[in-house]
């Protein structure tokens, strides 16, 4: 192809085969396994640089009208546009690129959990149950208002549960509305009970580690003081011993064992969420499939722009940077 013969369509097909969602046949990808297809940040460079050299090769040499004015269209701008733009409040239009990727290509950081945070928190809990809720949130990705809102019939703990929807030991997260402590699931997928046994909801394997600390604490603190109103997490002291325990209290658990076990920064249960899926990520290479379903995240394109950037201390990095400045012998 040429710049007098090409077209949008071409471009598009091109932005396909490099990794790109288009909607048409674009034949074989240019970039096959062990290569992973160009990620969202790199999409929107590809684009801008397809874009920068046809508009300029078209005008230059006066040809390809048509190509010329496909790539040449404006969008209207948002409120950041304007924000963030000298005289944005007179703006009508904004340049705009057809082959880019949809949706903002923003990369997020999140936050993880502080090094070594999970030995020093089980070292500074008070109870089987927080000693339970560390583990279980760091063996998982479970958010933490759907552990409060666990009851002991979402828990299959053992191998080819009657659900039959997994065979390792697992839990599932139900919504419910109306829990006495106020948690819900915030993915509501559907569940059902089938002669006593819960399926549905959101499924996570559990570890041994998990299941060993459930038994520590049914044994012990559920036993004692549970009030029959079958949620797995309760409160151990007060005028309320024995009732659900909410996800405010049990933020505030993890709030209170950081500052005992002297970790930098506010421990969050979302933090441990991250921190699996991070440790997921790198673990299985860098499979954001692998880490989308252990998570039970929207979309491994999600998973593959939030988590995809590599560690700076990893000894792959410091080994393609030295290689760069010319220190490898």
């Amino acid at each position: 192809m040429t710049t007098e013969t090409i077209r949008l369509l071409d471009l598009r097909r091109y932005m396909g085969a490099v990794g790109a969602q288009v909607p048409m046949p674009y034949g074989q990808p240019w970039r096959v396994p062990p290569q992973r297809p160009y990620g969202a940040s790199a999409l929107g460079v590809a684009a801008a640089c397809l874009k920068g050299f046809y508009l300029n090769a078209c005008v230059s040499n006066g040809v390809n009208d048509e190509l010329r004015a496909a790539l040449a269209v404006t969008r209207l701008p948002t409120k950041a546009d304007r924000n963030w733009a000298f005289l944005g409040h007179v703006k009508t239009s904004m340049s705009a690129n057809p082959l880019a990727p949809p949706g903002s290509l923003r990369r997020r950081h999140p936050k993880m959990l502080p090094e070594g945070a999970k030995p020093e928190l089980l070292d500074v809990v008070n109870t089987a149950r927080d000693e339970m809720v560390v583990r279980w949130l760091s063996d998982t990705s479970l958010r933490v208002g759907g552990l409060t809102g666990l009851h002991l019939v979402d828990l299959h703990l053992r191998e080819n549960a009657a659900c039959g929807e997994c065979r390792s030991p697992h839990l599932h997260v139900c919504h419910r509305w109306g829990n006495v402590n106020g948690a819900a699931a915030k993915i509501k997928p559907d569940w059902r009970t089938v002669d006593g046994v819960i399926t549905g909801g959101e499924i996570y394997r559990v570890s041994p580690a998990m299941v060993s600390s459930y038994f520590k604490y049914m044994t012990t603190e559920y036993a004692k003081y549970a009030a029959g109103h079958g949620m797995l997490l309760i409160q151990l002291a007060g005028a309320n011993t024995g009732e659900p325990w909410s996800a405010d209290a049990a933020r505030g658990m993890l709030r209170r064992a950081g500052r005992r076990a002297e970790l930098p920064g506010r421990i969050t249960p979302k933090a441990f969420r991250h921190q699996i899926t991070n440790d997921v990520l790198d673990a299985s290479g860098g499979d954001p499939m692998v880490a989308k379903a252990v998570g039970n995240w929207a979309s491994a394109q999600m998973v593959d722009e939030v988590y995809g950037h590599p560690d700076l201390h990893s000894p792959e990095f410091t080994q393609a940077l030295r290689a760069v400045w010319g220190e490898d012998a």
